[in-house]
Parts: structure tokens; sequence; C-alpha cells
């Protein structure tokens, strides 16, 4: 599929599963996507999978977006405490339509966390709470992270995202085999052009390893970009933080200069206190130099930065520049060209409100060598990179793509695992064609009027304008409401004349069906109201005090007295400030009611 049908497509307000091989143009789709949701006064969530794919698309991470953090499940109790942050909820519905790019790279467990938030928050029973949703990402690429010791937990708390707790089939970590995923059913677009990698015979090369089709005239290829270390100044890639550490720790050896130290510091239960180290990416002395490369480990508050951001080391802090001075904390520049005093920041572990554990350093790690797995996302005119640990599959596949000819590859080493992609993957990927073919001829085959009746009634939803509208609004000087009727006057019955066999093959496209065959009112259809689309906390606190607002253990303690007095749940809100679903949350979660 070309990118200028997946835009239309994207354009109809559908669900949509944006696919292809790296170089496809999946970002740049996207990229115009939102820049054409702006221009009609549409300001979507753009989140990410991981924070170096959140610096690729200048968003967030979808952990960050949602409220979900690092959690591995999502209680009630966890669900209700989301549910009162205000920030979430603005977020959350705040927007229309929310794009997840790095999809590959989200377990099921994840996704479903995120639309049971999303339904939560926007208080509507539909996937994902009825927004459009975009989900970008090459499944080829690398699997969710999911560690071991929460494989089972994961199985039973969310049986349903992928498979059976009661066993058969182990529960499969790919997004793709959430239940979430099948209720969304998104309308796939694989992008079919290239973008990125200039070679054809590379081309055909990485083409090779993705239908699992690797010949010996491939391998041949690769043999003769050998190369036991590349020449100074090449990004290095390497499967694992040891061959990484080692290289980096040479490269700051041989920058001269003195070294600044900054020593992690933690409180807490050793055990956790441990837990947190393994988990922090930066290290426990973090040794820098003036000239250093770095990449930041956290995201930041202020999102200046993310975990994933690039820079060089520009200087410290000195006695005249702060007042912070005799911290000396480093100054980096960014890839970006933006500068950032990096501080300090805290990994910690949380239950119920209480900090068991915490750690604190400044948020930075030595960057001349990376992992693969950072590199995702990354285009390079030229890298050097050793496969011959390869573990994980699609890590092989990964490296090689970041490069855009042969001729920019250094390759030190390769083992089988490199070469290899999930079975799962390449089996799903079949289908992933044959619907995103089945899509392409479906639209192709659509009218321009019914094309735009589709675009325009999907803008009116979310509360949008088409350009010229409101260029001829101002000319004009009539009123918004004159033109919103005038705007309707649009052939309805192509809406009608949809193809029945778009249906057949997404039965599970509410939203998109109700836009369709909307009789007048594209805002009602498509499941919005005027009071969502205004939606603001103020507003709602005029009627409920307390709406959002953390309960406190004094909170908790009044709540359940008087719903064991037989106060009603109705009461309880008018008395408490509270809206009616909050109270029906906390008492579940003491287990008073179902």
């Amino acid at each position: 599929m070309l990118q200028e049908t997946a835009l239309k497509i994207l354009q109809t307000g559908a669900n949509v599963f944006l696919t292809g091989e790296p170089g496809s143009g999946k970002t740049h789709t996207v990229n115009e996507y939102v820049r054409w949701l702006m221009e009609r006064g549409i300001y979507p969530a753009v989140t990410a999978s991981t924070g170096i794919a959140a610096t690729h698309i200048g968003g967030y991470t979808i952990h960050s977006w949602s409220g979900i953090g690092v959690k591995r499940d999502l209680d009630l109790y966890e669900l209700d405490k989301i549910t009162q942050n205000e920030r979430v909820v603005r977020r959350v519905r705040g927007t229309s339509v929310l794009i997840i790019d790095e999809v590959s790279m989200l377990s099921a467990t994840t996704l479903g966390m995120v639309d049971r938030v999303c339904r939560e928050v926007r208080h509507k029973d539909a996937p994902f709470g009825g927004l459009q949703v975009v989900l970008v990402g090459d499944f080829f690429q690398l699997p969710p992270v999911v560690r071991e010791e929460y494989q089972e937990e994961a199985t039973l708390e969310f049986s349903s995202e992928g498979g059976s707790a009661f066993g058969g089939e182990p529960t499969s970590s790919f997004a793709f085999s959430a239940r979430t995923w099948e209720a969304l059913n998104p309308i796939v677009c694989y992008l079919s052009e290239q973008h990125r990698q200039e070679d054809k015979a590379f081309l055909e090369l990485l083409s090779g390893i993705r239908r699992g089709a690797f010949s010996a005239s491939h391998h041949a290829l690769l043999e003769k970009r050998r190369s036991a270390s590349g020449r100074a100044g090449l990004t290095q890639l390497y499967s694992h933080n040891a061959d990484v550490d080692r290289i980096n720790d040479k490269a700051l050896a041989d920058i001269a200069g003195d070294v600044r130290k900054f020593e992690m510091t933690s409180s807490g239960k050793s055990a956790l206190v441990e837990t947190l180290k393994r988990g922090c990416l930066s290290p426990e002395t973090l040794s820098l130099k003036v000239g250093a490369r770095v990449m930041f480990t956290k995201n930041d508050i202020e999102r200046r930065f993310v975990n994933g951001t690039l820079g060089i080391v520009a200087g410290f802090l000195d006695s005249t520049s702060s007042p912070q001075a005799q911290n000396g904390y480093p100054i980096v520049k960014t890839n970006s060209g933006s500068t950032v005093t990096a501080e300090p920041l805290e990994w910690h572990i949380e239950d119920g409100g209480r900090i068991l554990a915490r750690i604190e350093q400044v948020p930075l790690r030595l960057a001349w060598a990376i992992t693969i797995h950072k590199s995702q996302g990354m285009s390079l005119d030229s890298a050097h990179m050793d496969l011959s640990q390869a573990f994980e599959y699609g890590q092989g596949y990964v490296a090689l793509s970041r490069v855009r000819t042969l001729a920019g590859l250094s390759l030190a080493g390769l083992n089988k695992r490199a070469l290899e992609v999930h079975p799962e993957v390449m089996r799903r990927d079949r289908d992933f064609k044959l619907r995103s073919a089945s899509a392409r001829k479906t639209f192709e085959e659509m009218s321009k009027a019914e094309h735009d009746a589709l675009r325009r009634n999907f803008v009116l939803a979310c509360g949008g304008r088409e350009p010229e509208m409101s260029a001829h609004i101002k000319s004009s000087k009539k009123t918004k409401r004159s033109h919103a009727d005038s705007s309707n006057e649009a052939p309805r019955s192509s809406a009608a004349r949809y193809p029945a066999k778009f249906f057949e093959a997404y039965p599970a496209s509410p939203r998109l069906r109700r836009v369709l065959h909307s009789p007048s009112s594209p805002q009602q259809a498509a499941g919005y109201s005027a009071k969502e689309k205004k939606y603001s906390l103020a507003d709602i606190r005029e009627q409920h005090r307390n709406a959002y607002r953390p309960w406190s253990e004094e909170d908790d303690t009044q709540l359940r007295r008087r719903y064991l007095s037989g106060e009603k749940v109705k009461t309880l809100a008018e008395s408490l400030g509270r809206q009616a679903g909050s109270i029906h949350s906390r008492l579940a979660k003491f287990g008073l009611i179902q």
C-alpha cells in the first residue's frame, strides 16, 4: 500500500495498524497525519512503547501517557488510583486520536491495561473508550521484553490477553494476540515503498530474512562486509550490555581530561534496592569527561529528554554558573541541539502510595556503543556491529536494517539466531498483507465524494474544522452554528453507499460505522457529545467537588464506615463530592461490593 492510500484511510477515523519494512515511511506517514489533524484543530496523543521511540516522534511513552507506568498488572485499586490522576484524566479525555508507535515492543498485557484505563476514564465501554487508535510498527523487529518471573502472573491476571490461564498453548506476548487488538480490529495498512535502503541487493537480503528465505548468496554478501573492528567514529551496535560497557570504558579512557564521578545513592530494603539497580540503565558509578558520548536513561517530567536521548557532555557546572555548582552536574548538548543540565533523578518501588525503596543517580550512561535494542528506529549511514552473540528473534534484522547500504555495514561476527525471525510473526505477517490488500482495493474503489464525506464527518466528530471551512466562515462572518448546519448539506447518501464488503472484512468497527451512517449529527454518531469535547475538570468539580482527587486514609475509613452502616452509593457520592463510579470502584477495592 502507498503512503497516500494509508493517509486517506487514517483520515476517515478508522482504527489502523500501520506497518511495513524498515524505511517504508511509517514515521513519515504518521507525521503527515498528525500535521493534517493539527491543521484542523485536532490534537492527537502521540505516544510510543519506549523512550527512544518517543524521541523519534516527539511524544510520550504510552506508559506515561496512560498513567500505568511500569505496572505489570492493573487491579481495581491501581485502576482507581490512575483515574484520580488529574493529568492522566486531562490527557485521555482531552484527545480524540491515540497514536502508539513501535507497537511490536508493547506486550499484549500492556495494551490491555491501556485499553482499561481509557475505557474507565472516558466512561465508555468501547475499545480505548471510543478513541481512534493508530498502532504503528513492524513485528519483525524486537519483541516485547517479558521477564520470565512475571509470565505466570501475566497469564493469570490477563488470561484474556492472548491465551488461557487454565492450560493450552502458552500466552503470546505480542500485542496482536491481545483480546484488545481483536476488539479494536484495526484496518491494516502495509506500506510497500522503500525510502531507507538504497542498495537493491541489500534490500533483497533483508527481505530474505523476513520471509525466512535467507540464501547462500545473501550470506556471501554479508561475508564481504566482515571486519574485526570498524573505522574510527562509527556507531557500534552489540547485542549484550557487557560488550557495550567494554567499548564505552575504553573510549572514555582515550579522552584527555579529568574524570568526574557520580555515585548512586539508595534507601530501603536491600533486596528491593538491588532490584532497582538491576533495572536502572545508569551505572552505580557514572564516570564522565568533557566530550563523552552519552545517552539519557530516564524520562524527564519536563520533557527536556527521554530514555534514549543521545548527546555529548559539553561541560560541568562551575562555581559561577549555578548555586548547585559544588555538585558539578554534567551539561549535555543533545543531538537535536538543545542543552540540558543532567541532575540526579529517582527510581523507586511504591506500594499503596508508600515508597519501599529508592535509588538516585544522574540519568546518563556512556554511548559510543549502544545495544541493538536501543538502536531500533534509528537510520544510520554506516555502523559497525557484532551479531555473533545475538540471542533474540529479530535482533540481527533490526541491527542490519539500521544502515542504508551494504557499503555502510561493518560486521565483526554473525550467528544463526541473528538471521532468524519469530515463526509466529511470519505467519501473522501473511495475514496482515492479505488484509492490507483487501483494504487498499476497497478504498481505491471509493469515490472522492464518499471519502470526502467520511473525512468531513470524522473531523466534525473530533471537534475540528476543515481549513477552507474556517476561511469561509471568517470571510462571510457567519456564525459557527449556521456554517456547521450548512456543512451537513453534502450528500448524506454517500455514506450509505459505502461498500458493504468493508463491514464483512471489518465487522468490529462500530465507531467508523456510526460515522458513516450519521443522519445529521456527526458528533453524536461518532459517540461524542458536546460536553465531552468541552471537557473541563473545573466544570466536573462544580457538580462533584472532589472528583479525581486522591483518596486519603481518612476518606477510605469514612467511606467504609458509612457504607457498612447502610448508606447508599448515591448518597455517599453526593455527600463526599465524588462521582458514583468512583464510589463503586473504591468499595470494590475493599471487597464490599462485586
